[in-house]
Order: structure tokens, then C-alpha cells, then sequence
């Protein structure tokens, strides 16, 4: 019988799926620019009246050349052209709230949301799978029953209303952490020091944190349940393995893949619960100035957004692919 052939080395595997990734990458932004521009097309919210505000002393005429500065007199096709054009050169446009480039509005704020997501990110994932662990070694036990509680109700908790419950308890009614911003009222950023900013920090981060929990903690309890009842496991335990060595040896490579994935994948729900804890505790990220730009009307500043927000979450999904493909190689065989 003739031998199966490798599907490649390990390195051909990698450029194969970069090379995939970068065409669908490439169509997600077209695709998810089409439908956010018309999207804004179709929004109640008119830009120009967005921008002037309340001023009543704004004649038609001036409304026109306005208009017609911003190129919102041509057609929709030609707008999108136009702005499509503007892109592609690195130019996202001006945005009519912070009156700035949208490139350096993005860039101050992402910084600022890369750490919030990135904290809550590790947090969720380590805590996570360390309490769905726990759960699958202590199944149907109180610590079992504890940790699956606390999954469920989580898993419907909202991300704004968590965060709401925070202030209440831990801002207002015990005042041991800030109501909201990334520092203190009033003081220039340059001059905010690193303790005050933890001070600041540490709310939206729990909020994000306890969210994310749930659906690692679950997933990995499963999957623990599945590695535990195993043949080659209660041959383990037979042989005497119990506890740490029969985890390390037998459930932590089986059980780290699906949590890896899983864990990735979350970058989708991590952003949008980004985007409400920012909102509640006015913290000056992406999600926060996202919100602002739709109510705002700033059109230019929520293409940015919508646009960096989808090469964030596909390059989770990327980073899952190629982590898999390196952990496993019946993952990297199916490539």
C-alpha cells in the first residue's frame, strides 16, 4: 500500500494559509466598507446638520457649499469612489467632531483599547480555562456546580449592565475606584501618573474580564469531561495518575486547542463588550469614540472604526488558524 504523502512542510503549510487569509482579508474590507457606507447612506443622522450643531444663523447657501465641500451633493456610487480612493492612498479622511485626522484620532485611541482588550483578553482566558478545569476534575461536585452557575449567569449578563452594577458597588456606594475616564478630571494626560491610570483601569478591565469567563469556562469543562472519560485516561488511572501529573500529562494537550480557538474567536465578542464597557465609564478608547462618531455623525471617524474593528477580529481568527495549525498537526494536515 502506498504511504500517504505529507501535505508539505510546516513552513509551505503557513504560506498556504497566509496567502488564503490575505484574499479574504482583502474581501472583508470591501465587503464590510460597501454595507457600512450604505449603511451611513441610509442613518437618519445628516452629517451636516450633525456638524453645525444647534447654530440657526447657518443660511441654505451655506449648507450647499458645505455639502458640496464634503462631495455629499454627488451620488452615492461616486462618494464611496471618492472615499474608496482616499483610502487606498492612507488618507481615512477628517473627522468633523475631534476636527483632526482620522488616522491620528484612531491611533491615539487604539492604544488605549489595545491594553483594556488585551488585559481582559488574557484575564478571561487563563481564568477561564483554569475554572473550567477545575469544574471537569470536580463534575457534579459543589465546585462544579458553583462555576457552572456562575458560567450561565454571566453568559447573559450584558457587558453594560455589568459594568453599571460596578459603579453602583464599587465606585458610589463603597467609592473604592474612579466613575469613570482613563485618569483623573482635569489633569493632563502627560501628567497622570501610572498608579492613577490602574486606578482608572481597573473597572473596565473586571467588567471585561468576568464577561468573557463564561464561555471558556464551559467549553473546557466539556472538553475536560470528554479527555477524563477516555480510554487511554482510565487506562491512567488505573496505572495510579491522579490530579496535577494526570493533567499535565493527558488533559492539557487535548483540552488547550478548542480553548485556544475558542479564545481567538472571542475577539468579535471582545470588541463589542469593549465598546459598551468604554461607553459606561467614559474610558477614551475605540469603543467610546466609536459610539461617539455614530451618534455624531461622523462619518469618516466610523468608517475608520468599522474598518479597523474588522481587520482586528480577522486577525484573531488568523492568529487561531496558524496557533492550531502549529499546536496540532491533524489541524495542520487538514490545510
Amino acid at each position: 500500500m502506498e504511504r500517504l504523502k505529507p501535505r508539505g512542510t510546516r513552513t509551505a503549510v503557513f504560506a498556504r494559509i497566509a496567502a488564503v487569509r490575505a484574499l479574504r482579508f482583502v474581501t472583508l474590507l470591501v465587503g464590510v466598507s460597501v454595507l457600512a457606507f450604505v449603511l451611513v447612506l441610509n442613518s437618519p443622522v445628516d452629517p451636516v446638520q450633525a456638524y453645525i450643531g444647534a447654530d440657526v444663523n447657518v443660511t441654505d447657501e451655506q449648507l450647499a457649499r458645505l455639502r458640496e465641500y464634503w462631495g455629499l451633493d454627488e451620488s452615492p456610487i461616486e462618494q464611496y469612489s471618492a472615499w474608496a480612493r482616499a483610502m487606498l492612498e492612507g488618507d481615512l479622511g477628517t473627522s468633523t467632531l475631534y476636527k483632526a485626522p482620522v488616522a491620528a484620532v484612531i491611533g491615539e485611541r487604539f492604544w488605549a483599547s489595545f491594553v483594556l482588550m488585551g488585559v481582559a483578553w488574557v484575564l478571561s482566558g487563563v481564568l477561564g480555562y483554569c475554572l473550567g478545569v477545575v469544574a471537569a476534575f470536580h463534575r457534579g461536585r459543589l465546585a462544579d456546580r458553583v462555576i457552572t452557575a456562575y458560567s450561565y449567569v454571566l453568559s447573559s449578563t450584558p457587558a453594560f449592565w455589568l459594568g453599571i452594577v460596578f459603579l453602583v458597588v464599587f465606585a458610589v456606594l463603597l467609592g473604592w475606584f474612579p466613575v469613570g475616564l482613563a485618569g483623573p478630571h482635569g489633569v493632563p494626560a502627560d501628567e497622570v501618573t501610572f498608579a492613577q491610570r490602574l486606578h482608572h483601569f481597573v473597572l473596565p478591565a473586571a467588567t471585561l474580564s468576568l464577561i468573557g469567563v463564561a464561555n471558556i469556562a464551559m467549553h473546557t469543562r466539556e472538553k475536560m469531561t470528554d479527555v477524563l472519560h477516555s480510554d487511554h485516561v482510565v487506562f491512567a488511572r488505573a496505572r495510579g495518575e491522579r490530579g496535577g501529573p494526570l493533567f499535565w500529562n493527558h488533559g492539557l494537550r487535548n483540552s488547550i486547542v478548542p480553548a485556544v480557538t475558542l479564545q481567538f474567536a472571542y475577539f468579535a465578542e471582545l470588541f463589542g463588550g469593549s465598546v459598551l464597557a468604554e461607553t459606561v465609564f467614559s474610558y477614551p478608547g475605540l469603543g467610546s469614540t466609536l459610539t461617539a462618531a455614530a451618534l455624531g455623525g461622523d462619518v469618516p471617524l466610523l468608517l475608520g472604526i468599522v474598518l479597523i474593528s474588522s481587520a482586528f477580529v480577522f486577525a484573531g481568527n488568523l492568529i487561531a488558524d496558524l496557533v492550531n495549525a502549529a499546536i496540532d498537526p491533524r489541524v495542520r494536515n487538514r490545510m
